[in-house]
């Protein structure tokens, strides 16, 4: 059974980092891409980055360019956001998902994590 598990969510200073991981187990992670989105509470959830499995092509939204990186390793079935300059608009729960296209559209994505919550705040 395919599953996604995040961590690395947590409380953190306006202008700080911290890096999400994504745990994939019961597939094979080199043959999906995988897709970071945020949720904010009472909001749906947008996306935030991807990275193919095809030629590891990134992608970012505008809001997070130049502060965030998002970087897979196969061989440790993790994928990874890196996030710096973290700012209070970054607050939201973060999911990773699995998918077979480039896209950011959610419905291409077929498998979920549960979540890691990110609040950036003083």
């Amino acid at each position: 059974q395919a599953q996604l598990v995040e961590s690395g969510g947590g409380l953190v200073q306006p202008g700080g980092s911290l890096t999400l991981s994504c745990v994939a187990s019961g597939f094979a992670l080199d043959r999906y891409t995988i897709a970071w989105f945020r949720q904010v509470a009472r909001n749906g959830r947008t996306g935030v980055a991807l990275i193919s499995h095809v030629d590891g092509s990134t992608y970012y939204a505008d809001s997070v360019k130049g502060r965030f990186t998002i970087s897979r390793d196969n061989a440790k079935k993790t994928v990874y956001l890196t996030m710096n300059d973290l700012q209070p608009e970054d607050t939201g729960v973060y999911y990773c998902a699995a998918g077979r296209r480039f896209t950011m559209l959610q419905s291409a994505y077929d498998d979920w994590g549960r979540g890691t919550p990110v609040t950036v705040s003083s």
